[in-house]
């Protein structure tokens, strides 16, 4: 792909590139909105992700372009505005020049920039963190700054809060900034804190896209936030994260029905990523595989950020010889399933799912086999 964005640069701009950088995109393994509330969460960066490339410009035009659409964008360096229809894919990019002056980092004056990617759309594998990791790696690059890895994490993740106007929380860039192959990221949020976490051997992760909507900025994910926030609130406390379960249980009573539904989704979802990491660690991939499970039977009842189409494929999925379990993944309301399998799951195994699906739903879903991949990094022109 490297070669293929540098020819695609040459083609667009009239010259080679002088800086490339790439980041993953991530499977969200579990911890499904724990991450906002100030709980735990694992992820892993997978073997595809986001290419960028970037020549700097002298005249301070800020000229962007992606492999997915055909017109340049050109942006002036004075200010920087939030765009909207065609161009909006540019917003994560210019969110995070945007964020850059609130961590003490100079933004390049002028550039030409593209953007090439080997994620699915809308398969919840975060293409937006990996855009936007790769584009701040770029970007300091360009401008002779050596920010850390943490401070490009929080200037991603301020980029999608601020700039694009998604209240995620630090999974997304996290996992792509911090992920290591053959190894999870364990992410303490209310530090934030990064840890790796190895990956028992034998582990496969099976990508079960449905492309049905993903419509997180539409405001589903925004109402799960506010509501989350809304119960704490209730509860006396900053963050669901302070609240233990059996706590929760004993002033269940204080909540609207939907607010403890919420809030014992997120308190019991912080537990089993602990019991997660506790079963990696013993090589348990059994017991990690009935967690995913009850991970998504709790968003699928408790947070309801499921599908119809999201419950089937779990349900078909756990009912499948050599495979641990199953779950959707990202923030839900769409997306994609990711199962936990062994390897001797394969496509052979894979297509009585994707039949079913396609009898029921009237389409396949896309599957996908993916590894796990390196954070975010650099690359020689």
């Amino acid at each position: 792909m490297k070669s293929a964005l540098i020819e695609k640069f040459q083609t667009i701009f009239g010259r080679a590139p002088e800086i490339l950088a790439r980041a993953p995109g991530r499977i969200e393994f579990i911890g499904n909105h724990t991450d906002y509330n100030g709980g735990s969460v694992l992820g892993a960066a997978i073997d595809r992700g986001v290419w960028v490339a970037l020549a700097r410009r002298d005249d301070g035009q800020r000229r962007l372009a992606s492999d997915r659409r055909g017109q340049i964008i050109t942006v002036p360096a004075a200010r920087i505005l939030k765009l909207s229809g065609a161009k909006r894919w540019a917003n994560y990019p210019l969110g995070v020049l945007a964020a850059f002056p609130s961590f003490g980092l100079r933004e390049p004056a002028g550039f030409d920039y593209l953007a090439m990617s080997d994620l699915p759309a809308g398969a919840g594998l975060s293409s937006s963190a990996a855009i936007e990791l790769s584009s701040a790696l770029a970007f300091a690059e360009a401008a002779g700054e050596q920010p850390s890895r943490e401070v490009l994490v929080q200037a991603a993740r301020h980029a999608e809060n601020h700039f694009v106007g998604v209240p995620c929380g630090v999974l997304d860039q996290g996992v792509s900034g911090f992920g290591k192959n053959d190894h999870l990221v364990f992410i303490d949020c209310r530090g934030p804190r990064f840890e790796l976490v190895p990956l028992p051997p034998g582990a496969h992760f099976w990508i079960f896209n449905t492309h049905t909507k993903h419509a997180l900025v539409d405001g589903f994910y925004a109402a799960r936030h506010r509501e989350c926030l809304e119960a704490a609130q209730a509860l006396g406390v900053a963050l669901l994260v302070d609240v233990s379960p059996a706590v929760l249980a004993a002033n269940a009573g204080r909540l609207p029905p939907l607010a403890a539904k919420r809030a014992r989704h997120i308190v019991e979802e912080i537990a089993r990523v602990a019991a997660t990491v506790a079963a990696l660690r013993d090589g348990n991939l059994v017991a990690v595989g009935k967690l995913l499970t009850a991970s998504h039977r709790s968003s699928q009842h408790l947070f309801e950020n499921s599908t119809p189409e999201l419950d089937f494929l779990v349900d078909a999925l756990v009912a499948a010889p050599h495979i641990f379990g199953a779950r959707l993944t990202g923030g839900g309301f769409g997306g994609a399933v990711m199962s936990l399998a062994s390897g001797k799951f394969d496509e052979a195994a894979a297509e009585p799912v994707a039949a079913a699906y396609a009898e029921k739903f009237g389409a396949r879903p896309e599957i996908l086999h993916l590894q796990t991949g390196d954070g975010a990094a650099l690359h020689q022109p």
